[in-house]
């Protein structure tokens, strides 16, 4: 018979690398799972190092058993998602908890219960999640979608959460889709003739981004984001110390010919960021990148002595449209002409052959949309739940 369960609080480094190192070994036996970087993880779980602490703050906990680490999850306040309007998700009394993993049913009640404790202490009465451990990490439960591997940047998680969660009270309150293309077939005729008129249009400009002008560049793209997303559903404005933070992660995926940004006599109002699936080259590195899988990274990152990649799938992560030009033709023209640039270039210069776009909110009609005119369908699902505490 299993023993009783304790929790503990994850608070010095050897404690947090217990933390990480859970999710390996309740996810091993998993094929489509893949080993997330475990110093990218440190770092996101780790004051002084990831700038989301500078608004919020939060406690890591394992779960144990019979000696051994059976479970972990994260409880946490982030103050900007508080400030947000509660139709946008948020509120005063607002808590979120993520990073959930666990052996059993009996582990994630626990572990879910111990997290709800602690947001009560902080004066939560609404708990939102999972959140793991911002909306710009990785948001939501994976509900559908897992026979195959997540892209870079995106969770998986085992299906039975799904039920233990809803079992704990939760409820679904908003569904994030990933929608997956073949990259190698042009689009359909009505799109190709948008994408031409948008190019005899001498007003608009699509351009490659400038990786020799990295933070002016990455700023720009931000700023726009920023103004594109603010009225969307969760959405937390980035700190300038967060977009210098996610910039220095991006950077050794982020090129030219993948970035997109369209200007329209001259003005900077729509991008589109398209990144290799990182998640490909590291999935047998078992999440140590050293003593060997930072050379092997760097080289494949490098495509050898070409300066690109070769890969299967590319992901775009984020694209926006500056608020003033939304629900016109002009938008869904430029997002258009983005993508198809973009289609050509992974093609032609990576190699690769699908596309995955997300996540996208389920009700954000504008994007759903594209999606759908470029005829690609919905491969993944991730819920977000809430609960009054």
């Amino acid at each position: 018979m299993a023993g009783a369960i304790t929790i503990i609080e994850a608070k010095t480094k050897a404690e947090k690398k217990r933390y990480v190192d859970v999710q390996f070994r309740l996810n091993a036996a998993d094929p489509a799972w893949i080993p997330p970087l475990k110093d990218e993880v440190m770092g996101l779980i780790t004051p002084g190092k990831n700038p989301w602490f500078g608004h919020g703050h939060g406690s890591f906990f394992i779960a144990t058993r019979d000696g051994r680490d059976v479970g972990r999850i994260s409880a946490q306040i982030d103050h900007l998602w508080a400030d947000m309007p509660e139709e946008q998700g948020g509120g005063k009394a607002t808590g979120n908890w993520g990073m959930f993993e666990a052996e059993d049913a009996e582990v994630g009640a626990a572990l879910i219960a111990h997290a709800e404790q602690w947001l009560r202490k902080e004066g939560m009465n609404r708990a939102v999640g999972p959140i793991s451990i911002s909306i710009w990490d990785e948001p939501g439960l994976l509900v559908k979608g897992h026979d195959h591997s997540p892209t870079v940047m995106m969770g998986h998680n085992k299906a039975v959460y799904e039920q233990w969660i809803e079992a704990a009270g939760y409820k679904g309150i908003k569904d994030l889709h990933t929608y997956d293309l073949d990259i190698t077939k042009q689009f359909p005729p009505l799109i190709q003739r948008i994408v031409a008129s948008g190019e005899r249009n001498q007003r608009i400009t699509i351009r490659e981004v400038d990786k020799s002008k990295f933070a002016e560049e990455a700023a720009l793209v931000l700023a726009i984001l920023n103004d594109a997303w603010s009225d969307n559903w969760g959405f937390v404005p980035l700190t300038d110390d967060e977009i210098a933070y996610a910039g220095k992660k991006l950077k050794p995926i982020v090129f030219n010919e993948l970035i997109r940004i369209a200007e329209v006599e001259g003005e900077p109002v729509a991008f589109m960021m398209t990144l290799p699936d990182l998640n490909e080259m590291q999935a047998d590195l078992n999440g140590d990148l050293f003593p060997f899988g930072f050379i092997k990274l760097l080289w494949r990152l490098n495509g050898g002595f070409s300066g690109r990649p070769t890969v299967r799938t590319v992901r775009v992560p984020l694209m926006g449209v500056k608020k003033k030009l939304q629900a016109t033709r002009l938008a869904s023209q430029l997002a258009f002409m983005m993508i198809e640039y973009i289609r050509r270039d992974s093609v032609a210069k990576f190699g690769a052959s699908r596309g995955e776009i997300g996540w996208i909110l389920e009700d954000n009609q504008g994007m759903v949309s594209i999606a759908e005119a470029i005829e690609s369908k919905i491969n993944r699902v991730y819920r977000i739940y809430d609960k009054a505490l």
